[in-house]
């Protein structure tokens, strides 16, 4: 392929990519800056496009990911943690162990391949276990359409027992269309080097999912101290976003596609299974620690961090313990992700790094 052609391609992809994320943002879908260029990419792989995103740009998003996430950890968030850390690490415990459950129900009876249940059916951090599965043998293409599956449905549930409980939908924000140019230049300074540091770290060690595992706790430490200023203007977002979005919508093919359509029944049996056992959860904190219901609720649900903040903050109930009880989850789920992948594949007999769809 000449590069002139290359060069072409990719000028179409990238608008294609933009078209959707946009029109995805602006119809108020979740994480809509990933999900266009992923879905831009599995239309271009289809139409026979041959092109490849570098493995050092995936790993660089990987990266500005573990910052996102670092950058969660906000000290309202602490205060609410210290306060709460008995309820809170138990609602954490019984939802990653409520994962687990329905992860081994789809490796015991469903026909997912290898480890990919157990990554798939996470329950939290959509970007990060997607970005970490593959370092771990899962079907990377297969884990994103699980995870931003059920961070759909999940948002359209909580939406709805929002508004059930409030009489009306609650208020969400506009969202921004700055790319944030205007960024200060000494913090993201400060966060490129812990961008590149993860990224390096990352490859020197051969630590698997590194370069997203080490800036998360390194920049979640410096952060709180107050001795880092995390800054990810929406320029930089989007190019990790878009970076991984094309690393798995390019790897796609006509067998994929038609492999997953064919799971979502499955898929969607255990997504909803998963809501009612988070929302046994959820009926645990409002019956023995006395959080209002549309609180506990929130706080349990199995969705990503930043569309349940959007629809905590619009509904009026107490943000602070949602937004703490998700960030909580949302790095335990991140630390303890690769154990209890092992785990639930050992209990189900199946190698803990199989080989996902091939094709």
């Amino acid at each position: 392929m000449s590069r002139i052609r290359k060069a072409g391609l990719w000028a179409a992809l990238i608008s294609v990519s933009a078209l959707l994320a946009g029109g995805l943002q602006w119809a108020a879908v979740p994480a809509a800056m990933l999900l266009g260029p992923m879905l831009a990419g599995v239309c271009f792989a289809l139409c026979g496009v041959l092109l490849d995103v570098p493995r050092w740009s995936f790993t660089g998003a990987q990266s500005v990911v573990g910052c996102l996430v670092a950058l969660s950890l906000t000290p309202s968030i602490l205060a609410a943690l210290i306060r709460n850390w008995p309820v809170m690490l138990l609602a954490v415990v019984l939802v990653i162990v409520f994962g687990a459950l329905v992860g081994l129900a789809l490796l015991r009876f469903g026909t997912l391949p290898g480890n990919t249940a157990a990554w798939g059916t996470s329950p939290g951090g959509a970007a990060a276990m997607t970005a970490m599965a593959e370092s771990f043998g899962a079907d990377i293409r297969m884990v994103a359409f699980m995870q931003y599956l059920r961070v759909f449905v999940v948002v359209l549930t909580a939406s709805g027992v929002s508004r059930l409980l409030l009489g009306h939908a609650a208020e969400l924000p506009t969202p921004s269309w700055s790319p944030g140019f205007d960024a200060p230049l000494g913090p993201l300074a400060q966060t490129l080097v812990l961008v590149a540091a993860g990224v390096f770290a990352g490859r020197l060690r051969r630590i698997p999912a590194g370069a997203l595992l080490l800036p998360m706790l390194a920049g979640a430490v410096l952060h709180s101290l107050g001795l880092l200023q995390i800054t990810l203007p929406a320029w930089l977002l989007w190019g990790a976003y878009a970076s991984l979005g094309w690393y798995i919508g390019l790897r796609f093919t006509p067998q994929t596609v038609r492999y997953a359509l064919r799971v979502v029944p499955q898929l969607l049996l255990s997504i909803f299974a998963l809501v009612a056992l988070c929302g046994l959860a959820a009926w645990a904190l409002h019956a023995w620690a006395g959080v209002d219901a549309l609180s506990a609720y929130l706080a349990t649900s199995p969705g990503g961090l930043d569309s349940v903040a959007i629809i905590a903050v619009g509904s009026g109930c107490d943000v602070p313990f949602v937004l703490a009880l998700q960030t909580l989850r949302l790095f335990a789920v991140v630390l303890a992700g690769p154990l209890v992948a092992q785990l639930v594949c050992r209990v189900s007999g199946c190698s803990a790094r199989g080989a996902g769809l091939r094709g």
